[in-house]
């Protein structure tokens, strides 16, 4: 029941700040201070910063702010992250690669969804709560660093979203990246 509820306030938050509505407005009606929600929904928390991440992502995020700003959204979304990812090449253009799915054809239907917002661009986005759980799952796990192929696994298994929606309907599945192939040895008997 908790998740439940987690999901569905996440889910209030992230279409609030979609559809403009200020961090006060935000709190207010979840019965919490400004500065609470904005601690809890805003940014990746200080260990994402930009020394955990490999010079690609760096580069990557630079598009997705990029993004963000030229379709004057005040947030990052899923799909701001996948469109950033997929702009040039990287270790998660490559990853997509090795799995059959096209990077250009993949940020062109990204590119598609983007819709134009009405507030100005600003220095500080907020991220979505699903960019933050993407970042969360990508975050350095045995190693030091985030690397672009990181953050398009953490998106594909945040499951929600649209970034996880263009890749599902890409057929990108990140479980099928470790399983080992299948043997199709028909005589073989055991």
């Amino acid at each position: 029941m908790q998740t439940l509820a987690d999901n569905l306030v996440e889910d209030y938050v992230e279409n609030c700040r979609m559809h403009a509505f200020s961090w006060t407005d935000i709190g207010a009606a979840l019965g919490v201070t400004r500065q609470a929600v904005q601690q809890r929904f805003q940014a990746p928390h200080k260990r994402y910063s930009p020394e955990t991440m490999t010079d690609d992502l760096r580069q990557a995020m630079v598009h997705v702010k990029r993004a963000a700003m030229q379709h004057r959204n005040n947030y990052i979304g899923t799909e701001h992250l996948l469109w950033g990812l997929t702009t040039q090449d990287n270790g998660a253009t490559r990853l997509l690669q090795a799995a059959g799915v096209s990077p250009e054809a993949l940020h062109r239907s990204v590119e598609a969804r983007l819709s134009m917002g009405a507030s100005q661009a600003a220095e500080r986005v907020a991220w979505t709560p699903y960019s933050r759980k993407a970042i969360a799952i990508a975050g350095p796990n045995g190693s030091e660093r985030i690397g672009c192929e990181d953050l398009l696994i953490g998106l594909a298994q945040v499951g929600r979203g649209v970034a996880a929606s263009v890749l599902s309907g890409a057929g990108f599945d990140p479980a099928a990246l470790d399983a080992p192939p299948a043997d199709t040895d028909s005589s073989r008997h055991d």
